[in-house]
């Protein structure tokens, strides 16, 4: 499911050409998620990457992820206060 939602996110990326020459990827619809490089095919896996590390950070902070369903169980966040 997870390697699923990677590849559909990594389908409907973008990637612009910025003045300098490098290539500037990112995500519709998930700020923060985005690469810059040199290189068109870096990018991409830079762009992979960041979206990995993405949802970690979402789930480690028990946050939703839009399109991808998991649940918490919000009540053993209190447990450890």
């Amino acid at each position: 499911m997870l390697n699923n939602y990677i590849e559909l996110k990594l389908k409907k990326s973008k990637t612009r050409i910025l003045k300098d020459g490098s290539y500037f990827a990112f995500i519709p619809g998930i700020s923060g998620v985005w690469a810059n490089t040199r290189n068109k095919k870096v990018a991409k896996e830079e762009l992979r990457e960041v979206l990995e590390e993405w949802i970690l950070l979402k789930v480690r902070d028990k946050e939703n992820i839009p399109g991808l369903p998991i649940k918490f169980d919000r009540r053993s966040a209190f447990k450890h206060a």
